[in-house]
């Protein structure tokens, strides 16, 4: 009785039942709300990290923007903004995909945080899976709080890695400071590793990146010679420690990973098949009497992805006056058709127009053997100059991309004048002393990276 009493007590009074109606809805209606949008995607700025083996967090800028279709991601670092591709959004989920990579972000979305993983592929078909995590209106890093007073880690340094199972490398660090905030990138024989953003803590300093085609990491502080100390941290190497010295001189030294022909004097050759499976060869029609920029190159490759952009610009400027671009893409597949696959949204995110041809897997041994008249093939990309007559005039191994700033700016006005020659190359250019060189042939600009 006592429980039923002050119900019916309730139940009697004028108007009570109407008004405990209405405030139950609304109390229902907001908890759905409530519930709602802790499961949807919130636009803003989150700080988002990747975990490498070994619990090694490596962060990067997530940017959740709203434009007239709806929600998009902006994955920064440092100057770099990517836009993701295929945003696909659920109540408490998403699926996102890196340009022209086939690495993809999946995750779960709980008010304030995103929690998931990344796939990453690797060689031979293998996927690696990394947890990721987000969390919004976080705008640092490293470090939540910076300091005042921190050590000018500007300009150029020479720098030294050591690994347990890779041979001794060097490289150039090219760093710019403002305040506690320092990016640039780091120069190494074969390409660059691109934008790289951090933060200086006192005297301790890190760099990391993640693009979608390669997670890098760099963990160094001063020693009391001023040298800065540390450990770089791959998602496809092991880790290797290396020791920077400033040095305003500093260069790389590429003759050793010089791209050489075995015969100078023989005209270059290639088959492969195209996107639709058709052969395509250097005896094509299309590029007979034509000068021909030949690249080694791979869609997993974050460094041919900075080629790519540049080719197609040199593509626009000279197709109408006879150069012909031909990419051949050495895969993380085997299969053709996932091959295929992987090519098409490399042009896509590109903007390339040029013939694309599969010429195998991305394993250098089995690229140095499907390219007999190289003595190797030691770096992706490299680029082969070759002139109407079919004879390679110039190699250029590894790519200096547009993190490097003036670097990138003197590679491509190389690569200007290389396809200028060729195109005053008369039909049937006989072979010359210039030619017979071209074995010994050194890269115009070589920079460090992740290929």
């Amino acid at each position: 009785m006592n429980r039923s009493s002050p119900a019916v007590a309730v139940t009697r009074r004028p108007g009570w039942p109407a008004v405990s109606a209405f405030a139950v809805l609304v109390l229902a209606a907001l908890a759905g709300c409530s519930q709602q949008s802790s499961r949807d995607l919130q636009p803003g700025i989150y700080r988002a990290t990747v975990e490498l083996p070994g619990e090694k967090r490596v962060p990067f800028g997530l940017d959740v923007a709203q434009d007239e279709q709806g929600k998009v991601l902006y994955v920064v670092n440092g100057e770099e903004r990517i836009r993701l591709d295929g945003l696909q959004l659920a109540p408490g989920t998403l699926e996102v995909r890196f340009p022209g990579y086939e690495t993809v972000l999946q995750a779960r979305v709980a008010g304030d945080e995103l929690t998931g993983e990344v796939r990453l592929p690797h060689a031979a078909g293998k996927v690696i899976k990394l947890p990721f995590k987000a969390t919004l209106g976080e705008g640092w890093r490293f470090f939540p709080e910076s300091l005042p007073n921190n050590a000018d880690f500007a300009g150029r340094w020479s720098v030294t890695f050591d690994g347990t199972s890779e041979p001794r490398l060097t490289g150039v660090a090219l760093l710019d400071q403002s305040f506690e905030r320092v990016a640039g990138t780091v120069q190494l024989p074969d390409a660059d590793q691109r934008y790289l953003a951090g933060e200086a803590h006192d005297e301790e300093l890190k760099l990391s990146r993640f693009d979608g085609g390669a997670v890098v990491l760099y963990e160094g502080k001063l020693d009391a010679q001023g040298r800065l100390v540390g450990t770089l941290w791959t998602d496809r190497d092991s880790p290797r420690s290396f020791v920077a010295t400033r040095n305003p001189d500093a260069t790389i030294e590429p003759v050793a990973l010089a791209t050489r022909l075995r015969n100078p004097l023989e005209p270059f050759r290639f088959s492969f098949r195209d996107l639709d499976g058709s052969a395509v060869s250097s005896d094509d029609p299309r590029f007979k009497g034509q000068p021909l920029l030949l690249t080694l190159a791979g869609s997993w490759c974050p460094n041919s992805h900075d080629e790519a952009r540049l080719l197609a610009a040199l593509d626009r400027k000279y197709r109408d006056r006879g150069l012909r671009i031909v990419s051949l893409m050495f895969e993380q597949h085997a299969d053709f058709d996932r091959a295929a696959r992987a090519v098409q949204r490399f042009r896509a995110a590109t903007g390339i127009r040029h013939a694309t041809l599969i010429a195998g897997e991305a394993d250098k041994a089995r690229a140095s053997a499907a390219l007999p008249q190289l003595d190797g093939v030691v770096a992706y990309p490299t680029v082969l100059f070759i002139d109407r007559a079919g004879l390679v005039r110039a190699i250029h191994t590894g790519f200096a991309g547009p993190a490097t700033g003036v670097h990138y700016d003197v590679l491509a006005r190389d690569f200007e004048l290389q396809i200028e020659e060729l195109l005053g190359t008369p039909p049937a250019a006989p072979a010359s002393a210039a030619s017979a060189d071209v074995g010994a042939a050194t890269p115009a600009t070589v920079s460090p990276g992740s290929s």
